[in-house]
């Protein structure tokens, strides 16, 4: 059975397409690809297929879920793949009433259309390209997992805010996110050899969270009841004074302040907001070398962040074994790794660090106390695990 898999953003949808191997064998990736620009006037599909060379292209504007979906299913007939059994997507939020990964219904859409209240930058984009695919596909079995699943283990101390128990009730609290690519990286770690019992994931790229597993499960996590909190990522500001929130608020003009003060806190906060320059680590760190004091100050306040998490889950797990780099920035990004580690018990091998490869890598030196790894984040991979898993029980 073929599986596609989507992972739909603001402006780009990520797709892969597998084959189902049994039991026995995970599924095998037969192409993946991605439509990037959605809502621009540069409107790029790529389209990658086993070895050879990537296909891109540019493609008609599309603003609407219907038009991005027909583009990500033309190109998948395009290369010979239909025949399609199934479908997983993620999904960001699962709102208060689902708690695990789930075959899609409609009383389950009408839970993810409630569910946007807690993640209104993720979830309404996704229900749109879930709803638009299940026209287009009515026939074929759809499932939704979610990035919060792999965090349902920490303790209610961990998870709990101090607030008035009302909210409480309605499903306030810290969720967590980044949930498929650390039990991507769990996964991967446990196919190296014996898994570490005290592990930091430190999952980097445009939104970014660092959690803390001990035996390959969660105990506690940066981002809180949305994506917004945490370490500071690309266009969010991570952590901050509940204080300044108000302040904020007030300072914002007219009907609509809270939309408002969202919009500043997800897409214009972050490093876009320290730097001024667009959300791109390559292009920060081009500043930074140039002599742009304001990208050298944010790179400074994103490592920081970043060594402060590790550092106190360090001790809230009476110590680390291995820290794992994952996501766009934690894969590829030697000198984010470099900076992170600086003057730490995990000191790294400048040379494997800077090395280009592929798969799980180990960087750390060979005297180093804590085992450091950088590791591709297959969130796809997952969802495809997951999604053959539930086509099983449901059959």
């Amino acid at each position: 059975m073929k599986l596609l898999v989507l992972n739909g953003g603001s402006s780009s949808i990520k797709f892969s397409l597998f084959v189902a191997n049994g039991d026995v064998h995970e599924p095998s990736l037969l192409l993946d690809g991605e439509l990037s620009g959605i809502g621009t006037a540069e409107v790029i599909l790529a389209v990658f297929q086993g070895k050879q060379a990537p296909e891109r292209r540019a493609v008609q504007r599309t603003d609407t879920p219907a038009g991005t979906i027909s583009i990500v299913l033309d190109a998948i007939r395009s290369a010979d793949a239909d025949e399609i059994g199934a479908v997983g997507y993620r999904v960001v939020h699962p709102g208060a009433e689902i708690q695990d990964h789930v075959r899609i219904t409609d009383e389950i859409l009408k839970k993810l259309d409630a569910a946007a209240s807690f993640a209104p930058l993720h979830d309404p984009e996704a229900v749109e390209i879930i709803r638009e695919t299940m026209r287009r596909m009515p026939d074929v079995l759809h499932f939704a997992c979610f990035d919060t699943v792999f965090h349902q283990t920490m303790l209610e101390e961990a998870f709990t805010y101090a607030i008035p128990a009302k909210y409480r009730e309605r499903g306030v609290k810290r969720y967590g996110f980044h949930g498929l690519s650390c039990e991507s990286a769990v996964r991967q770690m446990r196919n190296m050899g014996p898994l570490p019992r005290r592990m930091v994931i430190a999952h980097l790229g445009s939104g970014c969270s660092v959690t803390a597993v001990v035996n390959g499960e969660s105990v506690d996590t940066t981002m809180g009841l949305t994506p917004t909190g945490g370490v500071v990522m690309g266009t969010r500001p991570g952590d901050v004074d509940p204080g300044l929130l108000l302040y904020l608020l007030r300072q914002q003009e007219g009907t609509d302040e809270p939309d408002k003060l969202e919009k500043m806190l997800n897409h214009d906060a972050g490093m876009v907001a320290l730097t001024g320059l667009p959300n791109d680590m390559k292009a920060v760190r081009k500043a930074a070398k140039d002599g742009n004091a304001q990208a050298t100050l944010a790179l400074k306040v994103f490592t920081r962040s970043i060594r402060k998490a590790i550092g106190g889950f360090a001790w809230l797990m009476g110590g680390l074994d291995t820290i794992v780099f994952t996501g766009g920035i934690g894969e590829h990004d030697a000198a984010t790794r470099a900076d992170v580690l600086s003057g730490s018990e995990a000191s790294i091998n400048s040379s494997l660090n800077e090395a280009k490869s592929d798969g799980v890598r180990r960087i750390s030196a060979s005297d180093s106390k804590t085992a450091v790894f950088a590791v591709p984040a297959q969130e796809d991979l997952v969802i495809a695990l997951h999604v053959t898993r539930m086509v099983q029980a449901d059959a």
